[in-house]
């Protein structure tokens, strides 16, 4: 496995999504510890874990993976700040210690409407909060790993280079990108690793002349061990209820390791 960048890094991330209550997630919580504090090595830097429980969390999340390598994220933001009733700040995120924010994803996109012009709006107020934007994005059907990674991109282009920032990619490096097929969501298999080898590829090479070849792009969707050594020039792992279970987080983690070497 090859990775991109004079300071390679994996990402390996959780969504809980809203499949834990309350309690469950501070249990949960409390084992995603244990995992971390299991594996000094990550203090080098070389793999950033994060984790990013549902809202009512977020407090308590925080004080739990205090002093750890992990990021805390969000799994939504508003598209912008004043009288959004039901709706979460991203400045409100920062204070609560987030650091990261998914956006963007087909859940949301499917759902609740979201389109590109609101996933701008949010990746905006994500900024400019200082938090960073795990911006998700892929394509509905399988074709060829030629249209997927075209796909992407233009919707990589609409978010983060798009109006009114006037076409600019100047911040796109202040991202993180989740390769999600949607068609691999909730499968009880990962999309495989040729596959997404050769859409990320894909991207990266679109992406380079805009000076964003280098972006970290990592994969999510049923996404379990075994499956990141497999991978070329992919930057980590966005994983889903299979590490609801905190020692096959543990495990890709262990992977992740292994494959990022010594710092």
């Amino acid at each position: 496995m090859t990775h991109t960048g004079t300071t390679p890094q994996l990402y390996i991330g959780v969504s809980t999504k809203m499949y834990m209550g309350y309690q469950a997630s501070l249990r949960w919580l409390e084992q995603v510890r244990a995992e971390l504090d299991a594996r000094p090595a990550l203090a080098a830097g070389r793999v950033l874990p994060f984790v990013i429980p549902s809202f009512p969390v977020l407090p308590a999340a925080a004080d739990i993976l205090a002093g750890t390598t992990a990021v805390l994220g969000a799994q939504n933001c508003s598209p912008a700040e004043g009288p959004w009733t039901g709706e979460v700040s991203a400045s409100m995120l920062a204070e609560l210690g987030v650091g990261m924010v998914e956006l963007g994803h087909a859940e949301r996109r499917r759902h609740f409407g979201e389109d590109d012009a609101v996933v701008a709006a949010k990746v905006r107020q994500a900024r400019s909060a200082g938090i960073t934007p795990l911006l998700c994005v892929g394509e509905q059907r399988r074709g060829t790993p030629a249209e997927a990674a075209d796909f992407v991109v233009r919707q990589l282009e609409a978010a983060l280079a798009g109006p009114p920032d006037g076409g600019s990619w100047d911040n796109a490096g202040a991202t993180v990108v989740a390769y999600e097929p949607v068609w691999a969501i909730g499968a009880a298999e990962p999309a495989d690793a040729g596959y997404v080898t050769a859409v990320v590829r894909g991207i990266r090479q679109r992406l380079e002349p805009h000076g964003a070849g280098e972006l970290p792009i990592i994969y999510g969707g049923s996404a379990k061990p075994g499956l990141l050594p497999q991978l070329d020039g992919v930057s980590g792992l966005f994983l889903g209820r299979f590490a609801h279970d905190a020692a096959n987080l543990g495990r890709v983690l262990d992977e992740a390791l292994a494959e990022a070497g010594p710092a």
